[in-house]
């Protein structure tokens, strides 16, 4: 054993990031997802790594966990879903074009994009959210650290203020559940 001061600390900073995080943010996001989900919009969800496994995440939970048996449903899509696609535009553009120029296909005024960096700072998905800013979209992204540059493209920013990928990560995913957990029983 001898590992209970690490998982005390790692839990102590986990409860003490969380109480930093802007609640009314939150709020807003889930306004903006309601109103997408009422008005038929789609939502692109994309990120790198982790990240890519949290868009990923938030895709099943909504197209399943918050519109199966419904009547209103989300439309959810998350762009690092199609490594085909994804690894062309990677090969033949390059790999900060990987998002923008699935959402040239796609993405029309009032769709959202959930725009998921830790750093804020990764080009493929600030390119996507200045292409969403330009073509009339609502972007919410989900940062970490001081928020980088994604931070000032969103019109609503779920910021974690932390200097810690995994935590920044881990609290992106509890965004996920929480709007989940409550837009559920709505």
């Amino acid at each position: 054993m001898g590992y209970d001061q690490q998982i005390r600390g790692y839990f102590e900073t986990l409860k003490a990031t969380i109480d930093k995080i802007d609640r009314a943010e939150i709020e807003r996001a889930m306004e903006a997802l309601k109103r997408a989900r009422d008005e038929r919009r789609f939502i692109y969800a994309m990120g790198n790594g982790g990240s890519a496994a949290t868009a990923s995440h938030y895709a099943g939970d909504f197209n399943k966990g918050l519109s199966l048996g419904r009547e209103k449903r989300f439309r959810v899509i998350a762009l690092n879903d199609n490594a085909p696609t994804m690894l062309s535009l990677a090969n033949d553009v390059d790999y900060a074009s990987v998002f923008v120029e699935q959402l040239r296909n796609f993405l029309e005024p009032g769709d959202l994009v959930l725009a998921i960096s830790g750093s804020g700072n990764s080009e493929n998905v600030l390119r996507a959210a200045r292409y969403a800013r330009e073509r009339g979209a609502t972007v919410i992204g989900l940062t970490g650290f001081d928020g980088g540059k994604l931070r000032a493209l969103s019109d609503v920013s779920l910021h974690v203020p932390i200097d810690n990928m995994q935590v920044v990560e881990d609290l992106h995913m509890v965004f996920d559940h929480l709007m989940m957990s409550i837009l559920y029983r709505e």
